[in-house]
């Protein structure tokens, strides 16, 4: 089922009947570089996702030779910066817009898988770090680049690299731009695996996750949004409410009877 996103056709929204959407930026002339329609088209993704019913993993990919270029500064030096409220004013919940498009994919309620390829700059690697894993070409070209243009990374870089690279190799990184190659980022941590078809082995353990307990996904997913940010006590209680939530649910009751009879699991979606 193909859903309609956004007028300026900047992003598509395919789900599948397993519950696995494959959202994909489709700008290939611009290596789907971010314009002020792009930002628009992934906000309004981020709306129709997370309220999709049947939704059970997302395939976050782009179309053409590349992931994403980052910011369309052509674009952007054309039209003037694409919101002209305030970066400092929390649109969307504790986000500005440019934060939301590559936050937005932490706070989906499913898991979030990122295949990415050619070109992964600035932004678009941002948006790429929002998902909760990331399949990279070997042969992409990746880079911190916001200080080139006298910038600081703003789009949730600093939240969403906390946790996955070292503090010394993100700070080298990002002041000197340094480009490095897909096949170095799982040394450096940007990637969850290495893959010459990124896209393939992203859709594959999006359907893998598709088979277990939604509800159970959604609820791994609440604590590892909070599990690095709060004190030992209070992981370990919000723990125990989700554990006992699903304990004796009919879809954790379903999930150990279909494995005890070798068979598919039949979930009710959340």
């Amino acid at each position: 089922m193909a859903l309609e996103v956004n007028p300026a056709g900047r992003v598509s929204i395919t789900l599948g009947e397993d519950g696995v959407a494959q959202v994909r930026l489709i700008r290939a002339d611009k290596m789907n570089a971010l314009d002020p329609d792009m930002f628009a088209a992934l906000i309004d993704a981020g709306r129709v996702l997370h309220d999709l019913k049947g939704l059970r993993a997302v395939v976050l990919s782009g179309e053409g030779r590349s992931f994403c270029a980052g910011l369309d500064l052509t674009s952007m030096a054309n039209t003037g910066r694409h919101d002209r409220t305030p970066l400092t004013e929390r649109t969307h919940g504790n986000a500005n817009q440019p934060q939301q498009i590559a936050m937005q994919w932490r706070k989906l309620p499913v898991p979030v898988i990122a295949a990415v390829h050619g070109v992964c700059f600035g932004g678009g690697l941002q948006v790429a770090s929002g998902a909760d894993i990331r399949v990279i070409d070997p042969a992409a070209r990746m880079a911190v680049m916001e200080l080139k243009w006298g910038l600081v990374p703003d789009m949730g870089g600093y939240a969403l690299w906390k946790g996955l690279v070292r503090d010394d190799v993100l700070r080298e990184l990002t002041y000197t731009n340094r480009e490095f190659s897909g096949a170095e980022a799982k040394e450096l941590g940007f990637a969850t695996y290495v893959d010459s078809d990124p896209l393939a082995r992203a859709t594959a353990i999006a359907a893998d996750i598709a088979n277990r307990n939604p509800h159970a996904q959604r609820a791994a997913k609440r604590l590892f949004n909070r599990y690095l940010e709060v004190g030992v006590d209070e992981i370990l209680m919000a723990e125990s409410v989700e554990q006992q939530a699903l304990i004796g649910s009919r879809n954790q009751i379903e999930a150990v009877t279909s494995q005890m009879q070798k068979r598919k699991a039949e979930y009710v979606d959340p």
